[in-house]
């Protein structure tokens, strides 16, 4: 198992950001909130949890690099 050591604030910022797409997700798939509102704002989330998560990708797996 590879040990990778990221700082707070970073660790934090990767969690955030699985966290959005997870609402984004949970929201397209519930039924609580009507139609019109729930598919734009999980559509948005869902871009929004994706698109943060590629640039924090690369940052951890330059560190696991330079570590490793």
């Amino acid at each position: 198992m590879r040990t990778i050591q990221l700082p707070v604030p970073m660790l934090a910022t990767v969690a955030a950001t699985r966290a959005v797409l997870g609402v984004g997700v949970g929201l397209l798939a519930g039924p609580s909130i009507p139609e019109r509102v729930r598919r734009p704002l999980g559509w948005s989330l869902v871009a929004l949890g994706a698109l943060s998560t590629i640039p924090l990708a690369r940052g951890v797996f330059a560190r696991h690099r330079r570590s490793g």
